[in-house]
């Protein structure tokens, strides 16, 4: 008996591994609210090893490279998500004993897969790195990767989050940047068609019809920050929690035998505490921003919303789940009550009348300690991306961006001086208000 308890220690400790806790989250977006993106992402290193396990090398790589992005550090931003890239890459080849252990332990023993949103985005934040310093081909190449991978998206997922209005708008300004003005074209078509079918506003920008005589600036303006996964618990009947288990859903199924020996086993009348994650919004003071050129004004539009992508993704995740925490806690308690029954018919269970609690009591602390919400996501993404596009004579610029509140207020601003703007030519630009 005590072997066995030491075990289930044991097997506790070794599964103790959890996502980067709340208040770490919180400090990271403290610093950037502060603009200070480069200390950010310092912390982010300093207390990996605390708050990331081992399987979510990729999520450090993404907090980092989207924070020293931001703080305009671009050689050290594009190493993290070229390396990102290479994990959600090789992720694709899930192992069948990991994702089986999500239905023993938690969701926590299995790697971080990334978000088909975020995926999309590591390559707009890659082309972006190599935008800002003038590198069209190495953007382009960026382009063309997010073009193929949001075309094979379309074609393996019919509902949900299955192509990025913005990074396929963002692929067809480079692609005309590099020259390929078919790829463009066919990509600013997919935009436009993605922006009408997920109901958001269709970007209006004016082009003038001699273009060629100007210089293009494009102006991304990054606000807010995306809501923070926190850990919920709630109360359910074992009833619910059946039903929860036996709803078909894309990475299971209708639970084993052993889980509708529960009823027979008498607990269908008890209730189980259950860890979900929910999401936590992020209060933000700019709402949006006016670009000040040579006198005019241009009001952002926005892009994408990106804390409406996480929120649908939540949505497409939890049938997933509830099917996994209702699996894990059904087949835990049916654990526990055999634990009890084979001790108390054992040789020890008539020696020591109280062996089959205290093994009932072990199984349940086991899965008590185990059981934990999956909290992890790329947390130093902005809410939501404002751009606009400014055709202007050639030569050197300065040009404002004014920060609005939800009234129109003007609450802040940046200015980019001295921005060299080439006949024909496009310069892009980026800010981050995480605040």
């Amino acid at each position: 008996m005590k072997k066995a308890l030491l075990a289930v220690c044991g097997v506790v400790l070794c599964s103790a591994c959890g996502a980067p806790s709340l208040r770490y989250k919180y400090e990271v977006n403290h610093l950037a609210a502060q603009g200070k993106f480069q200390e950010a992402a310092d912390l982010v290193s300093a207390k990996a090893r605390k708050n990331y396990g081992k399987r979510d090398i990729l999520l450090v790589e993404l907090d980092r490279g989207a924070l020293l992005y931001d703080a305009g550090a671009y050689t050290s931003s594009d190493p993290l998500f070229a390396q990102a890239q290479q994990r959600i890459t090789d992720s694709y080849t899930k192992s069948a004993t990991a994702s089986a252990s999500r239905l023993v332990i938690n969701d926590l023993t299995t790697p971080y897969y990334a978000a088909p949103y975020e995926t999309a985005l590591t390559f707009y934040y890659r082309a972006m790195n190599f935008l800002v310093q003038q590198d069209i081909p190495s953007a382009a190449v960026e382009a063309r990767k997010a073009v193929f991978f949001l075309d094979h998206l379309r074609g393996a997922k019919k509902h949900g989050y299955n192509d990025d209005p913005f990074v396929q708008y963002m692929a067809s300004l480079i692609l005309e940047s590099s020259g390929e003005l078919d790829d463009a074209r066919i990509a600013r078509t997919r935009a436009l068609n993605a922006y009408e079918k997920r109901g958001w506003a269709t970007p209006q920008f004016t082009v003038p019809s001699h273009w060629q005589q100007y210089g293009e600036v494009i102006i991304l303006h990054a606000v807010g920050q995306v809501p923070l996964k926190k850990s919920q618990t709630m109360q359910v009947a074992w009833h619910q929690a059946l039903a929860w288990a036996d709803t078909p859903v894309e990475d299971g199924g209708p639970v084993s035998p052993e889980v509708q020996n529960a009823i027979t086993a008498g607990l269908t009348g008890a209730a189980i505490t259950v860890s979900y994650p929910v999401l936590e919004s992020q209060p933000t003071q700019v709402a949006g921003s006016v670009a000040q050129i040579n006198g005019r004004s241009l009001a952002l539009q926005k892009m994408t919303d990106i804390e409406e992508l996480i929120k649908q993704d939540l949505e497409e995740k939890l049938p997933g789940i509830w099917f996994r925490v209702a699996t894990r806690a059904i087949l835990r308690r049916v654990a526990a009550v055999q634990a009890r029954h084979a001790i108390d018919g054992s040789e020890d269970g008539k020696h020591w009348g109280s062996a089959g609690w205290l093994a009932e009591m072990a199984v349940s602390v086991f899965g008590s300690a185990t059981e934990k919400a999956d909290t992890r996501q790329w947390f130093t993404l902005p809410a939501q991306i404002y751009m606009t596009r400014a055709f202007v004579a050639p030569g050197p610029q300065n040009i404002t961006l004014q920060f609005t509140d939800k009234n129109g207020n003007i609450i802040g601003g940046h200015t980019f001086e001295n921005v060299n703007v080439a006949p024909g030519g496009r310069v892009f630009l980026h800010h981050r208000s995480a605040y």
